[in-house]
């Protein structure tokens, strides 16, 4: 208990919504997370929950990329990594018109949106503050904007007392599809600029894809992936090859994003009941993003990725493609052109992080504590998986 008072001291000047908590892979312990939700609005007390969980293991399936001996071998500085603290970086849903109000008035945060307006020609934070939603939300937008807020979150952590030592704590990162990007920017694989640079592109080959084929994505709430992979099965029964279905984003068990063409997404919707959905949520993106919809955009990317230098990172970055770390500049670009039409593994990612011991973690950026939740499910589902094992 005086253990997370002291923690509590710590991050009692940092915004928080929520909090979550890990265990130790060993011994059971309490461990801090806590959600810091910097859209530059305003600083609030977090409040703390406290939970005791067992020593677990945990099977988790990873997928594999295929690189060269040499690139493998220069790819294995973080394979033995052991995580104890996270930064979470928010992707592109994450935007709310007003984040960022209050950037001006922290010297590191306005630098950033300075710099952005030079590389992007438009004023950002005027966006972020003042909408219209509609601008904000569309692709080409909101992917830079929830860039800039989430690295400006960081520079208000770190004008808050004890900010620093909670940067300076983290040893690990990761982020939602786009929010990949923020976490090798902090991890200092490429600079702000350059990453905003891909960041921009990034929106506009994915746009430019999105226009080119109708398609759609929508959450599928209430299922396994299991059970919403048989769903989307049933609905490409009755759509063209070129309409169907995937999942494309492993969030956290009872919440998956499928994407796919129209008709696709409306045959995944008409019958999500009988498969015992609790809901399907329509998403306000461009088009199905992480599937073959996207192709067109990856050929862009690679060639933006070719000429940007990208350093191995100071700490590991989990790739949303394979749920691992790399190194290797050359592995990273091949991961990052990959992403925009693989699934994103994200529950695999944080099972990865708790089986290998994870102790702390901090969700920055604008929009709600979705990160945070996701968390909270799988560190729920293992502790369960746990006990079951135990008990047989």
């Amino acid at each position: 208990m005086a253990t997370m008072t002291m923690m509590a001291a710590t991050v009692g000047k940092v915004s928080s919504r929520s909090s979550f908590q890990s265990p130790s892979p060993v011994l059971p312990r309490s461990f801090l997370h806590v959600r810091l939700s910097h859209s530059l609005e305003g600083i609030k007390v977090p409040r703390l929950r406290q939970s005791i969980r067992t020593a677990r293991r945990c099977e988790v399936t990873r997928m594999s990329v295929s690189l060269s001996t040499d690139a493998a071998t220069s790819d294995s500085v973080f394979a033995e990594y052991k995580p104890s603290t996270a930064f979470l970086f928010p992707g592109q849903g994450a935007q709310a018109v007003g984040m960022g109000k209050d950037a001006a008035s922290i010297p590191a945060a306005a630098a950033l949106f300075a710099k952005a307006n030079e590389i992007l020609g438009y004023d950002l934070l005027d966006v972020c503050v003042n909408g219209p939603k509609e601008k904000l939300d569309s692709t080409v937008i909101s992917q830079p904007a929830i860039y800039v807020a989430s690295l400006a979150a960081v520079e208000a952590l770190r004008a808050q007392e004890g900010g620093q030592a909670i940067i300076d704590s983290v040893d690990v990162t990761c982020g939602l599809s786009l929010g990949e990007y923020t976490a090798l920017a902090f991890a200092g694989a490429f600079s702000f600029e350059d990453g905003l640079k891909l960041v921009k592109l990034r929106g506009e080959a994915m746009q430019a894809a999105a226009d080119a084929a109708p398609s759609a994505m929508c959450s599928v709430i209430g299922l396994d992936s299991d059970k919403v992979a048989a769903l989307c099965e049933a609905a490409n029964e009755e759509v063209s090859e070129e309409e169907k279905v995937q999942i494309a984003n492993f969030l956290c068990p009872g919440n998956y994003a499928v994407s796919g063409g129209v008709k696709g997404i409306e045959a995944v919707e008409a019958k999500a009941k009988s498969f015992k959905a609790r809901m399907t949520v329509r998403l306000a993106v461009a088009g199905a993003f992480h599937t073959r919809f996207m192709s067109p955009a990856v050929s862009k990317l690679e060639s933006a990725l070719a000429e940007t230098e990208i350093k191995t990172p100071r700490i590991p970055v989990i790739s949303n493609v394979d749920g691992e770390p790399h190194s290797d500049a050359a592995v990273i670009k091949q991961i990052l052109a990959k992403q925009v039409t693989s699934p994103v593994l994200w529950e695999n990612s944080l099972k990865t992080l708790l089986d290998r011991g994870l102790q702390n973690s901090y969700e920055l950026g604008p929009g709600k504590e979705y990160l945070a939740t996701a968390y909270m499910k799988v560190e729920a589902i293992m502790e369960m998986e746990a006990s079951d094992r135990a008990s047989q």
